[in-house]
């Protein structure tokens, strides 16, 4: 069936078109100047793989609750809301609720896949062309991941949310090519793998698992690629320069906290979304889980030189500036450490282990 067929709400337009002014850059000075670059490019290049077989479609999955997540992971765990539900109504908030997150990392990905061609049309050194050619290939290999995920084990898909939709809108609709970078390999990459370790970890299905714990082996290189190209190019910048990125960088962060909240979800569900708000932002749950999300951003732009008071302050509002001495570094190793380490348990058969 046509994933148009199984969209949960309407989709307003089958091709969207975002305006922008880009710039082809060439460059013929082919002398690489950052090694560390060149090194991720060799990293890139070792550790592509296909989708169709490093995964193994075939595990079985619950066609009621395919991730097997415990409902404490909700948002609405625990809240007096939840405690009124029946049975039948939180198996299909948690069935929704896997559906949507899956859908905004489809739409997510398809938005990676045209932010990472579009860097290597316009980023301006050799070693950058070189690493985003890679990731071109990793971002259309996860829209094929999600992709068969959502259509094999589950019966509908979910639109792409508005504050993604606004938050690609704005990254490649900005000329400029460091808009793209901080856009989608900081903001939106960097929410994307806490989302996905939340999965790997933490669900009992081996199949969701094993796709996020690859998917997240490339995104650790895509954080990582983001990271240092920033890094050595904010310097550079005037203080209005970098006031720009700040602002970007503090709206962004506010869009994705609102991603999390599904208003379109709970439409469809027949809740009232002020009401499930209300029952849901000062809950544990909630409260963890958004903090959370931002525990690879708030590293990495710190990382890159964006650390001014005005958006040290706008992470304190959001409850997320703890995570400003966490140790980027460590936790992308631990995500190529664990991606191997499924690899060995496929080798060993994942049904012989269950």
């Amino acid at each position: 069936m046509s994933t148009l067929y199984r969209y949960a709400l309407p989709v307003e337009e089958t091709h969207w078109k975002v305006d922008g002014k880009v710039e082809a850059s060439f460059t013929w000075d082919y002398d690489a100047r950052s090694e560390d670059l060149l090194n991720l490019y060799g990293k890139g290049k070792r550790q592509q793989w296909d989708a169709a077989t490093r995964i193994d479609w075939d595990l079985p999955v619950n066609p009621e609750d395919p991730m097997e997540m415990d409902e404490t992971v909700l948002p609405m765990y625990g809240t007096p809301m939840w405690a009124k539900l029946s049975e039948k109504q939180k198996v299909e908030i948690r069935y929704h609720n896997q559906v949507y997150t899956l859908s905004q990392f489809l739409h997510g990905e398809q938005g990676a896949l045209v932010c990472s061609a579009r860097i290597v049309q316009d980023v301006p050194t050799i070693e950058s062309k070189f690493y985003a050619a890679t990731q071109v290939m990793d971002e259309a290999r996860h829209v094929e991941a999600f992709r068969k995920l959502l259509t094999d084990k589950y019966r509908m898909v979910y639109p792409i949310s508005p504050p993604m939709k606004d938050l690609l809108e704005k990254t490649l609709g900005d000329p400029r090519w460091d808009f793209t970078y901080l856009g989608m390999q900081v903001l939106i990459e960097g929410l994307a793998l806490v989302a996905f370790q939340s999965i790997r970890d933490y669900s009992k299905n081996v199949l969701c698992r094993q796709v996020n714990a690859y998917v997240m082996q490339d995104e650790a290189r895509h954080v990582a690629f983001g990271r240092m190209a920033l890094k050595d190019y904010y310097p550079q910048l005037t203080e209005a320069e970098r006031r720009e990125r700040e602002d970007f960088v503090i709206e962004g962060s506010i869009y994705l906290a609102e991603r999390l909240r599904s208003k379109e979800m709970w439409e469809k569900l027949g809740y009232d979304p002020a009401e499930v708000f209300r029952a849901i932002d000062g809950s544990d749950g909630a409260i963890r889980y958004r903090m959370r999300l931002f525990s690879r951003i708030v590293p990495t732009v710190r990382d890159i030189g964006l650390w001014s008071p005005r958006v040290q302050k706008a992470f304190t509002d959001l409850g997320v500036m703890k995570y400003a001495t966490t140790d980027a570094d460590a936790m992308l190793d631990k995500d190529s450490r664990v991606a191997e380490d499924f690899d060995r348990q496929m080798k060993e058969g994942w049904r012989a282990n269950a």
